[in-house]
């Protein structure tokens, strides 16, 4: 039988007091614990933030009885973030150890401020301590591909939570020349590392299949930041023969909210830390496990600035039944796409990041690609630019063409006449992408139409 997530015991711990004591986890006691934080919660965002307390105004509050009561309670945007990141503080700005400023995907530019105490940055160290003990143990070397230059940073605090495992923890920030990173995994003796999805694939696709010219032995890998294809999942696991575990987590969560057991059948939620709900898109009304929404979540346990169902914009079910490591933990599929990033065609249907994703990143080779969509006067022009690595020759190309056309709805609109496919560009360059959000685009000089 499989190990159960060490999510099990430290959520024990954490809502029974009992400190490094065992203890049986039940759905009960986690339900029962949430909705006295939820309330505590409540409380203090109504007396403490100028925001929630209009938002909240005339809301019995003190009515909640069960947590399907927070049903009653309006949602928090991003948006909301952008206008009011000031207004929804809970404590003095003298209290707040860390602010994240996350630049604008949207049409205003404003960007989200997110605020952290100190006890609130506790809370996720300790989780990356946790989390990480999954796929590490004490010895072990983690080449870490994630900002961490600052201290609070994401991997600045992922540093310091290996380190309280008897880890030795190697930061190293991201990716921009993928042969240098190759070298310090190789001299620093790596067997673990945490990074990019797209990032990573590239250090694996650096040489030909099959070749691992740098006597690597990497065992085990985090992967984070973005959503994860199963497509780079298994090009890495046969490139490294090792094992890629998921994590979800976003700066507005606190930055750690999931992360996979050894069964990797979908992501254990930190659920003494936050409460998670799936909604209709349109709707808003709460949706049955098995059933894909949008994720939203609200901070049980942060002080500085708690977020009440707070809209992620990202699509994700939860899973029925136990997992097959016997916690009673909530799990959480993949999250593939999100909700402004499934464009509709107009020959019917829609083209996610996802789909792309899964039939390009399958094609050896290919380490990232941008695509864009749009109509001028005519009809839908798909556009698609990859980077390749520096072994790739032309055959690739024609993989990648009939990768394209492997997707149903692109060979339905294409021969409905709905949908024409520009000419692949290629870039060749040694240096990485920076990482960002990977939304399908609107194209140059095209009209993008409206996403769901």
């Amino acid at each position: 039988m499989l190990t159960k997530t060490p999510l099990d015991p430290w959520i024990y711990s954490k809502i029974s007091g009992r400190v490094g004591m065992a203890g049986r986890l039940t759905r009960m006691m986690i339900e029962s614990y949430q909705l006295h934080q939820l309330k505590a919660t409540l409380a203090l965002a109504a007396e403490k933030s100028p925001f929630y307390r209009r938002l909240l105004a005339g809301l019995a509050l003190d009515k909640i009885g069960s947590l399907k009561d927070l049903r009653n309670i309006p949602f928090t945007t991003a948006a909301d973030i952008k206008a009011n990141s000031m207004g929804m503080l809970c404590v003095s700005q003298s209290e707040i150890n860390r602010v994240v400023t996350l630049s604008s995907t949207g049409t205003t530019g404003r960007p989200k401020r997110v605020f952290f105490t100190t006890t609130d940055q506790e809370l996720t160290r300790d989780f990356f301590r946790c989390g990480m003990s999954t796929l590490v143990q004490p010895g072990d070397r983690v080449l870490i591909l994630l900002p961490g230059e600052v201290p609070g940073s994401v991997g600045h605090l992922l540093a310091e939570g290996l380190q309280r495992m008897g880890v030795h923890a190697v930061p190293h920030g991201i990716v921009q020349d993928a042969r240098k990173t190759l070298e310090v995994m190789e001299r620093e003796g790596i067997n673990a590392l945490v990074g990019i999805p797209t990032q990573v694939l590239a250090l694996a696709r650096f040489g030909p299949p099959g070749q691992n010219n740098y006597g690597l032995n990497v065992k085990n890998m985090l992967l984070s930041t973005d959503n994860l294809p199963r497509a780079i999942i298994a090009a890495i696991e046969k490139a490294w023969k090792c094992r890629v575990y998921n994590h979800y987590g976003m700066t507005e969560m606190g930055l750690g909210g999931g992360i996979e057991c050894r069964a990797r059948t979908g992501l254990h939620l930190r659920e003494a830390d936050l409460y998670f709900e799936i909604i209709n898109p349109d709707s808003g009304e709460n949706l049955p496990d098995g059933e894909e929404g949008e994720l939203v979540f609200t901070t049980l346990t942060r002080q500085g600035m708690p977020l009440i169902r707070y809209r992620t914009g990202d699509l994700a079910s939860f899973i029925p039944g136990p997992c097959p490591c016997g916690t009673v933990l909530k799990r959480l599929t993949r999250v593939r796409d999100r909700i402004r990033g499934r464009v509709p065609l107009g020959g019917g249907g829609y083209l996610s990041m996802s789909m792309l994703d899964e039939a390009l990143f399958a094609v050896d080779g290919v380490i990232n690609f941008k695509a864009a969509i749009g109509a001028a006067l005519g009809p839908d022009r798909l556009s698609i630019e990859v980077q390749l690595a520096h072994w790739a020759g032309r055959e690739v190309l024609d993989l990648i063409s009939k990768s394209i056309l492997s997707i149903s709805v692109i060979v339905k609109n294409v021969h409905q006449g709905y949908l024409t496919l520009a000419p692949i560009q290629v870039d060749r360059s040694a240096a990485l992408w920076p990482p960002a959000k990977r939304y399908i685009q609107a194209g140059d000089g095209c009209v993008p139409r409206t996403h769901f």
